[in-house]
């Protein structure tokens, strides 16, 4: 016995007669639709959109390609410029202290000088308490003198260095003098110190109470009670006319 039912197909999908209709539909409504023309204004808008995107766009391009080319260089900048300030912040360890500091300046006849010192603390506009300074100071002549001490005062109006602890005073005509303190007068050239005092130099040694040194004469005046060793002294003694013999 045939059966003459129609064949039933999976693929076949039964409401496709309806959904072409309903497409068509869709498409006459949208033919029939009323487009409204865009007001002039909205076309200046438009004309000016793509006017700044024709010229922005390029420029924006550029910059890219600017910035691919000079990073390098800035990244170099801002690592060294971070390094910097590392070094400044480094350098304050808090109000008024400064870690490694330098004051350069010129006396009343310009003369340069210069003062370092491991760490410095600004006590007011003039005065300043140093921790390890060293000085270096211009004489006349060309010479100069160089002082190193455990701590100081430097007075910067009066241009003054008080030294106090281990002070060693070198002067470049050989002079050599130690003491436990010192005052250096930077416009009048003098250096003074009231405590025991032992010097070295081309005269031999000298150990003594205290001592001045004036600069601009070149003169160095030993107080007090002390001991000398001149090496004048040092030298044989002439013969004496009574031990020569007549020829």
């Amino acid at each position: 016995m045939s059966d003459n039912s129609p064949v039933k197909r999976d693929d076949f999908d039964p409401d496709r007669s309806a959904k072409t209709q309903k497409m068509a539909e869709l498409r006459q409504q949208a033919m029939a639709r009323v487009r409204t023309p865009p007001s002039p204004e909205a076309m200046a808008r438009r004309r000016l959109f793509m006017s700044r995107a024709k010229w922005g766009l390029p420029s924006f391009a550029a910059f890219l390609l600017l910035s691919i080319a000079i990073w390098p260089e800035l990244n170099h900048l801002i690592h060294q410029n971070n390094s910097v300030l590392e070094a400044m912040l480094g350098g304050h360890s808090g109000t008024g202290n400064i870690q490694r500091a330098i004051y350069r300046d010129v006396d009343s006849k310009n003369r340069p000088y210069t003062i370092t010192s491991r760490n410095a603390h600004q006590i007011d506009d003039n005065r300043i308490n140093l921790i390890k300074p060293v000085a270096d100071i211009m004489l006349n002549n060309q010479q100069w003198v160089h002082v190193r001490a455990d701590t100081g005062v430097y007075l910067q109006h009066e241009q003054t260095l008080t030294l106090n602890g281990h002070v060693t005073l070198y002067r470049s005509d050989g002079l050599l003098l130690n003491s436990p303190t010192a005052d250096i007068d930077i416009p009048q050239e003098v250096i003074a110190t009231h405590n025991w005092v032992h010097a070295e130099g081309p005269f031999g040694t000298e150990d003594a109470e205290g001592a001045f040194l004036d600069q601009q004469t070149g003169t160095a005046q030993f107080l007090g009670a002390g001991k000398s060793d001149h090496f004048d002294d040092l030298s044989p003694p002439p013969p004496s006319p009574n031990n020569t013999k007549s020829p």
